[in-house]
Order: structure tokens, then sequence, then C-alpha cells
């Protein structure tokens, strides 16, 4: 009786091994990370012309500029003055929730000393409010 349990609970670990391979064994390969503005700053040469990736930031105030395709705007590593920046050419229709100081990820390529992206996906808390509508109505 006793070889049967031990037989039985190694089974079970067998499996539990095998199903936590399964589940998690290629989870790294399969997680995608974003560049702050000063890490694809100092990894320019890792990311050559081209080569897309994703980068993820806070839309400077004042540098919001609508364009025929899109926007133009600058994406710092921190909210303070003097943070790392980069200038973004955005083609396509900027996400719904897109405004200057909210975090934002982009995913594009370096074309020259600019990030040109063509997906944006916009950071927000879970504190989310919608806006007043005029007049009052509801």
């Amino acid at each position: 009786m006793k070889r049967y349990r031990l037989l039985a609970f190694s089974g079970v670990g067998v499996v539990a091994v095998l199903a936590g391979v399964l589940l998690f064994g290629n989870l790294n390969e399969n997680l995608v990370y974003y560049l702050t503005p000063q890490e694809a700053l100092a990894q320019r040469v890792e990311f050559p012309d081209g080569r897309r990736f994703q980068l993820g930031g806070f839309v400077e105030k004042d540098t919001v500029v609508r364009t025929q395709d899109g926007l133009r705007f600058a994406v710092a590593s921190g909210v303070e003055p003097g943070s790392p920046s980069i200038t973004v050419e955005h083609h396509g229709a900027p996400a719904q929730l897109f405004q200057a100081g909210i975090g934002v990820v982009l995913e594009g390529s370096w074309q020259g000393d600019e990030f040109v992206s063509d997906t944006m996906k916009v950071k927000h808390d879970e504190n989310y409010q919608p806006p007043d509508t005029e007049g009052g109505a509801q």
C-alpha cells in the first residue's frame, strides 16, 4: 500500500512539474517590454533604424502638434523638467484618452533621431472619470 502511495505521489509531482514547464517555460519569450526614453537613448545602437520596439513615457506639455498623418510630440522619461525626451511622430489616430502629461506606450522604430510609431496605448489609473457633459445633462 505504501508503495502505491509513493508511486501516486511521484506521478502527481511529475505532472505538476510538466504543467509548470508548459505554462511558464516560454513565458519570457512572450512578454513584451517597453523602454523609457532614457533607456532607448542609451541602447540606441541595439535598435537600428527600422527595428521595432516599444517606447513608454510621459507626453511633455506644450509639445503636441497635429499633423496630416497624426501627431508630433515629445515623450519624456519622467514628469520633472530635464528628463531625457524623444521626439515622436505618430501616424494614425491617437488613443481616445491621449493628452499632454499622460503616460503612453508607443510601438514603432527609429528613423534618424526621431521615433516613428503606428500603435499607441495610453496608460491610466483605475480612477478614470469621463469628462463632464456640456449643459449638465447626463
